[in-house]
């Protein structure tokens, strides 16, 4: 890399003042990194000591690129296609021994991750034998088998067994932080893993007492607060599955999916409130000609006003009678449904999608080998329950123990940014529309994120550019790439906290899986077909 000069320092936003000072550090940086074969290591330890000790999230982010661009400018003019772009975090060897891969490797005697992920592909079942003996998943009858692959196009997994897995969702003691969370214009809250077991208790005799059944899909559209998440797990507690609507859609978009799914309730709430603007959700209900409504109000307001004769107040819904009955969730078969969830319906009708109980231990087992999802770590991702990542958050932050960070309101404004740093979230998902906004607007600016110690993120394609701005806000954090599919609960191409991570770039196929990309006459090929294993 090339020594810079005063005028680079002055042309990316650097005051007159400390650019001298600022010049003599980083051009020592470059003298002390040397060179190496092709120079790639070399850009390597030199980045890595920019990230780590002359950047910070107030630098101005034009000398972040400039030096980013400047270290790796051999390997871009070189296009070298085996190597790509430069990684922008290098995990340190404590870093590395503290995740819970480098637990997994130790466990199973895997020098490597190299070595960790064969075993997981060649060794299938006992990979998710381990994984669902570490994550704690409770059975209330044990499975014969793993899996029964007699027939490939529809595997059989746990046979024999009966669980809920809802019930995995409460493996921390009863006092650890299960929920922290805040509306845009109400202080912060919490949750505690016992308090949210009983308001999902509740939730399952309410259903119970009024009649529905296991197996009857009760719908949810409501924005993602504690009660939308107790409101989920006594769904599921219930034997009942979950129908997810997004809090966003029309009222036709509603009705289509009550339809399809045959609803026999729907939880709403009266309004949602929204960068100041109130927006109606019961309404929209009502327009879609919806089954039995039970209706929330708002954060900090006053009970809801029901329209209809069959529709019930939240309040009248969770009576007192059960505020302190206890309900067994009901042991079902690992392929009875949990949640059905959608695609997007942009070319025709939605397609429905079910979650089985065993979906959930791969949103679980993913959060623990990809995101490094700890316990006692809070989990934060904007989200739903009509979309994929919220019940995701659900699993993959309460049976690692952790607690989740639910922001009820608008995350594109500074507000969600102070609330990422007041809840110590340790783990922040994001979208790339949402990110590019946070760029746009500056508005996450003099935020201390240096909880964070990993970022995810999924749902669009990524810029390189706004991943570096997202990496620096918290004093260069690796994002992991999360790509993949309703249908599987969570991802097939990702990347880990023990690999370095480039913006916008998977490192691994997710472990447990892999694929290949087939012709049309069934041979391995560059371009064809992608098949998932």
């Amino acid at each position: 890399m090339q020594q810079l000069s005063l005028q680079d320092l002055l042309a990316a936003g650097i005051d007159r003042s400390q650019a001298p000072a600022l010049r003599k550090r980083i051009n020592r940086v470059v003298a002390a990194a040397g060179t190496g074969a092709d120079g790639r290591e070399a850009a390597r330890r030199c980045w890595n000591e920019f990230a780590r000790h002359v950047l910070t999230p107030d630098t101005p982010f034009a000398l972040h690129q400039l030096l980013y661009e400047r270290t790796y400018r051999q390997r871009r003019a070189a296009r070298d296609r085996e190597f790509g772009p430069g990684p922008a975090w290098i995990p340190t060897a404590g870093e590395i021994r503290a995740s819970n891969l480098h637990a997994l490797m130790e466990e199973r005697g895997c020098a490597d991750y190299p070595a960790l992920f064969k075993w997981s592909v060649t060794q299938r079942m006992e990979f998710w034998e381990h994984l669902t003996r570490r994550l704690g998943i409770r059975f209330a009858r044990p499975y014969d088998a793993v899996a029964d692959l007699t027939d490939l196009r529809a595997p059989r997994w746990f046979p024999g067994a009966r669980l809920n897995v809802a019930q995995s969702c409460f493996n921390a003691p009863a006092n650890a932080m299960a929920i922290v969370h805040q509306a845009e214009d109400g202080p912060p809250a919490g949750v505690s893993y016992g308090e949210l077991r009983a308001l999902a208790n509740r939730v399952a005799n309410g259903l119970r007492a009024a009649g529905y059944r296991p197996g009857d899909c009760i719908a949810l559209d409501l924005p993602m607060t504690a009660q939308a998440v107790a409101i989920y797990l006594g769904i599921v507690f219930a034997g009942c599955t979950a129908v997810g609507i997004a809090d966003s859609f029309a009222a036709a978009e509603i009705g289509v999916r009550l339809r399809l799914t045959n609803a026999k309730a729907i939880f709403t709430q009266d309004v949602m409130r929204r960068g100041g603007k109130t927006l109606p959700l019961y309404a929209k209900v009502l327009e879609a000609d919806a089954p039995p409504a039970i209706v929330l109000a708002a954060c900090g307001a006053a009970p809801a006003a029901v329209r209809r004769p069959a529709d019930l107040p939240w309040e009248d819904f969770i009576s007192e009678d059960n505020e302190d009955a206890d309900f067994s969730p009901l042991p079902c078969a690992p392929e009875a449904a949990t949640n059905i969830l959608f695609s997007s319906g942009t070319t025709g009708e939605p397609k429905a999608i079910p979650w089985t109980h065993a979906t959930p231990i791969k949103c679980a087992a993913d959060g623990w080998l990809h995101q490094d999802v700890r316990p006692g770590d809070v989990v934060a991702w904007p989200t739903s329950l009509g979309w994929m990542m919220g019940p995701w958050l659900i699993y993959a932050s309460l049976v690692n123990r952790a607690a989740m960070a639910l922001f009820d309101g608008a995350p594109t404004g500074r507000a969600f940014g102070e609330f990422v740093r007041r809840a110590g979230v340790t783990m922040l998902g994001v979208v790339p529309s949402l990110v590019r906004e946070w760029r746009r607007s500056g508005c996450l600016e003099g935020l201390d994120w240096s909880a964070i110690r990993a970022f995810s993120s999924t749902g669009e394609p990524s810029n390189a550019d706004d991943y570096l701005y997202l990496m620096a806000r918290a004093g260069y954090r690796p994002v992991i790439e999360y790509c993949g599919g309703t249908e599987i609960g969570g991802a097939y191409l990702t990347g880990t906290v023990v690999q370095p991570s480039t913006p916008t770039a998977c490192t691994t196929p997710a472990l447990g899986i892999d694929f290949l990309i087939l012709d049309e006459a069934g041979h391995p090929a560059a371009n064809g077909e992608a098949f998932l294993r």
